[in-house]
């Protein structure tokens, strides 16, 4: 949640101290939404999904560590609960907006600065691949300051770099409370290299992401 929430609202004392502290800063357009999580991700990824709503003017990009040898269910997973599409990148794709792209399993995901879908077998990062610092640090290159970083429960270091890649363009960077993540491994390295706009719980963030992505209503 924003920082300058009321008292009773606002992430424990701990996790403030861990975060670098950044003034708020206007902001345009997000037009790409970049997620990242691993250990206790796939339950807190249904609660984000599912609020996307189906005016979403941003694509959104999910990294989540899967075993390199086992193909991915996710799309399927998740499709009755987002009311956007739903599918695994292919290399080369063009980004569009109001879809849900997910890495696939033992490739990075890259995007280029064309706004296009990369995949490599370039070495792991933390023990990793798909990298959430790969696809956030080349994201972050081709979207600069129309991009949102979202880090949220896992149990290694990945995305911290990534994140702070996102704030260096002039992104946003969400993280998720670490005393209410299921590991707070992942969350606590974010705030601790790269801090946050925002910090809350999965659900905070699904609400307040549900009316940052949501394409303005006609007159």
């Amino acid at each position: 949640m924003d920082r300058s929430s009321p008292p009773a609202a606002t992430p424990s004392a701990a996790v403030q101290a861990a975060a670098p502290r950044t003034a708020a800063r206007p902001h345009g357009a997000v037009e790409l939404v970049a997620i990242g999580t691993s250990s206790g991700g796939v339950e807190a990824l249904g609660v984000l999904l599912a609020a996307l709503p189906a005016t979403c003017r941003a694509a959104v990009l999910v990294v989540l560590h899967l075993p390199p040898d086992r193909s991915s269910q996710l799309p399927a997973l998740y499709a009755a609960r987002c009311p956007l599409p739903i599918k695994e990148v292919e290399d080369k794709e063009p980004v569009s907006a109001g879809t849900v792209y997910f890495a696939a399993p033992d490739y990075h995901m890259l995007v280029e600065p064309e706004r296009r879908f990369a995949l490599s077998m370039d070495q792991a990062v933390h023990y990793s691949r798909p990298s959430i610092d790969v696809a956030l640090e080349s994201a972050a290159l081709a979207y600069r300051s129309a991009m949102l970083g979202i880090i949220l429960t896992g149990a290694s270091a990945d995305g911290a770099a990534g994140l702070a890649a996102v704030r260096q363009q002039g992104g946003l960077a969400w993280v998720q409370d670490p005393l209410q993540a299921q590991a707070a491994t992942m969350p606590t390295a974010a705030l601790a290299l790269a801090g946050a706009d925002r910090i809350g719980s999965v659900a905070e963030l699904a609400a307040a992401l549900a009316t940052l992505v949501a394409a303005p209503s006609p007159i």
